[in-house]
């Protein structure tokens, strides 16, 4: 199937969010003003020529302990690799992860935002590009970044195009894994049961651990999960219930309106209704109640990031508390054609980008392209051999640092603008880095990171590429988003006998509050780009 200048099959799980980018991380609770640190970068020992400064946006994540994000050992080694040689000066502009989107407004309508700027947020880059504010780089790129370009690639760099211009540098997504489901494979043993792969035998499966209570535990809970967006998921259950559709069809309909969507949500209602979800999820905002069920052994099965049972405020506890238990990733939600379709990520990340108050352009697309360089992004992913990570049958694993040697995200996501996830050059490597550093040396969870990553990216899809968001998403998006999180939890809960009134209700609700509209203007961009591959 073709879709034009992106050609890739494509199922929208999110038509009312087709501008949002899926960010790959969390925000954390910063609240310190976006300037730059009141700690000293090193000075550029230039040899000749005046010293340039370049400043460079930096998330914040309020972590405890976290050394000064302007001058640690990564800010020195930025300015001692890239500083020096170019006479220049790098500094770093603190913004709350929290907050990016709103503070990057303010930076930007004031002409103070730094010469490299970044967000997860589509959108916002493509409404800063509409306004011009934003340089356009391509002339920058053939110049100055033909590493960089050779790094990311067509694909990628095709994710940060407007109108045909590139005005933003996407990171390379290098794992691509989303949503899992992972099930109690210790349970499961005690009931003499086999792992399920469908949703009959997952739901005879719920009833016995809803009535035998293998963990003999007070207050068993079949299947935990919390208030729409947050952490939680069903996985791909609801697009395993969807009929047959044209390309079109798939890519176009809001997912309300798709052939079996409304048997997806009446099974899920059918189940809350027999206690075999978490009885007040809908009231679980935070997922704290959830995440306190998984790591207090209540839980026999969940959704939510691939990721979810490696973290460490889940893995720990669940150790303490449980030191038996043992997830397992599994695929339970097998469509009519017998995939086990499911969304993964695109392949681009955080967008970066030149704000046209920059008055150094060309010392930015410099620093983005040497951080393309290999050995550049292997340090700054996992520092020096044998003091942040020694190297086990090829792959490093990391060394728990404090004070300035400390990683203020995952592989120093916030200072490797130009990849989200490992680089080592191979998927293979990638996954079993990222899974050794999750783990931090326990060999099982090693294992379960990788085969999650494996189950969840089989029979993967990604969300068809527009190109740009259309009008009616940038004007409906926030409204249909909040809409979409309502009337998950709503229709979940609702009385059996009332489901499908509400379910019509709804979806019309929905529909006549921009639905229609963003469907409409897909509907019209899919036949523009079709007609264009032809």
């Amino acid at each position: 199937m073709n879709t034009g200048t992106k050609k890739k099959a494509a199922i929208l799980l999110s038509t009312a969010l087709l501008a949002g980018v899926m960010a790959g991380c969390g925000g954390n609770n910063g609240n310190n003003e976006p300037a730059a640190s009141s700690g000293e970068s090193p000075a550029a020992e230039a040899t000749s020529g005046p010293v340039e400064t370049l400043t460079v946006e930096v998330f914040d994540r309020g972590i405890q302990g976290q050394p000064d994000l302007n001058n640690n050992t990564w800010t020195k080694y930025v300015n001692e690799k890239f500083g020096k040689p170019n006479h220049a000066v790098v500094k770093y502009v603190t913004v709350p992860r929290s907050q990016e989107v709103d503070k990057l407004n303010v930076l930007m309508a004031a002409n103070e935002a730094p010469d490299i700027s970044f967000t997860y947020d589509g959108t916002t880059v493509t409404r800063f590009a509409k306004t011009n504010g934003l340089y356009t780089l391509d002339e920058l790129l053939e110049k100055h970044g033909q590493q960089l370009k050779a790094y990311l690639g067509d694909t990628v760099l095709d994710y940060g195009k407007y109108e045909g211009k590139q005005v933003s540098i996407p990171a390379k997504r290098t794992l691509l894994a989303w949503n899992g489901l992972f099930i109690r494979k210790d349970w499961l043993d005690k009931l003499g049961m086999s792992v399920p792969t469908n949703k009959d035998e997952l739901y005879d499966t719920l009833v016995a651990f809803r009535d035998k209570n293998p963990g003999n535990v007070n207050g068993v809970i079949p299947w935990a999960t919390a208030a729409s967006g947050m952490n939680y998921t069903f996985g791909n259950l609801v697009p395993s219930f969807w009929g047959p559709m044209s390309e079109e069809e798939f890519v176009t309909t809001t997912n309300w309106l798709k052939p079996g969507n409304k048997d997806a949500y009446k099974w899920l209602n059918k189940l809350y209704s027999e206690k075999l979800i978490s009885p007040d999820f809908a009231l679980d905002k935070t997922a704290k109640q959830a995440d306190a069920d998984v790591t207090n052994g209540k839980v026999g099965f969940y959704g939510a990031n691939w990721d979810y049972p490696m973290v460490q405020k889940i893995r720990e506890p669940l150790k303490q508390n449980a030191p038996d238990a043992n997830y397992v990733p599994i695929d339970a939600f097998k469509n009519a054609d017998g995939k086990y379709i499911k969304e993964t990520y695109n392949e681009n990340g955080l967008f970066s980008f030149i704000p046209r108050s920059s008055k150094h352009a060309e010392l930015a697309m410099k620093y983005l392209n040497w951080m393309a360089d290999p050995e550049v992004l292997f340090f700054l992913q996992f520092g020096e051999e044998g003091v942040n990570h020694t190297m086990v049958d090829g792959i490093p694993q990391g060394i728990p640092q404090t004070g300035e040697n400390m990683q203020m995200s995952n592989l120093n996501l916030d200072y490797t603008l130009v990849v989200n996830g490992a680089e080592l050059g191979d998927t293979e490597k990638n996954v079993k880095t990222y899974a050794a550093a999750l783990a931090t040396g326990d060999k099982a969870y090693e294992k379960l990171a990788v085969d999650s990553y494996k189950i969840n990216t089989t029979d993967g899809f990604t969300a068809f590429y527009y190109g740009v968001p259309n009008e009616a998403s940038i004007k409906y998006g926030k409204t249909l988003g909040d809409m979409n999180k309502q009337m998950t939890d709503r229709l979940i809960v609702a009385k059996p006998a009332e489901f499908d009134a509400l379910y019509d209700k709804l979806v019309k609700e929905y529909m006549d509050a921009g639905g229609k509209a963003v469907q409409d203007e897909n509907v019209k961009q899919y036949e523009e780009i079709k007609a264009g591959s032809k």
